[in-house]
């Protein structure tokens, strides 16, 4: 299953590119990031097999485990592309929030695009780590 981080806003080279391409990089499936500008533009258009996640302050803030739950299920039962869609600068409107399959959110502090985007990918590293038995995450 593809994870495909789809972001506004660009964010170029620097600390925070590097850790999202650091934790990208370990990941042993396939993964892309789109840019879209500040306004405008489109997510590519998908084969209808996928799953939309809007990170949104108004979402679930789920548990590592439970992320990793979330795409290991996606992944069995055919879902062929995992979006993690992180929005402008006002975030995303009801009407985008109603059509996501999930709203995940990273506490209720808010936080800078480029970390948000860097924390994202290192949920994705740790969610499948744990789908592979891996040992990077520890429980209590």
């Amino acid at each position: 299953m593809l994870l495909h981080i789809i972001a506004r806003g660009r964010i170029g080279r620097g600390p925070e590119a590097e850790l999202v391409d650091r934790y990208l990089g370990r990941i042993g499936w396939p993964t892309r990031v789109t840019e879209l500008g500040d306004r405008g533009g489109k997510a590519p258009a998908g084969d209808g097999r996928l799953r939309r996640v809007l990170l949104d302050e108004k979402g679930e803030a789920l548990p590592s485990l439970a992320l990793a739950e979330r795409l290991g299920g996606w992944r069995d039962d055919g879902v062929r592309e995992a979006r993690f869609e992180l929005g402008a600068a006002d975030g995303f409107d009801d009407a985008e929030r109603a059509g996501a399959d999930l709203l995940l959110s990273f506490g209720r502090a808010t936080w800078p695009h480029l970390l948000a985007r860097a924390m994202l990918a290192e949920q994705l590293f740790r969610a499948t780590s744990i789908l592979a038995g891996h040992p990077y995450h520890r429980e209590g």
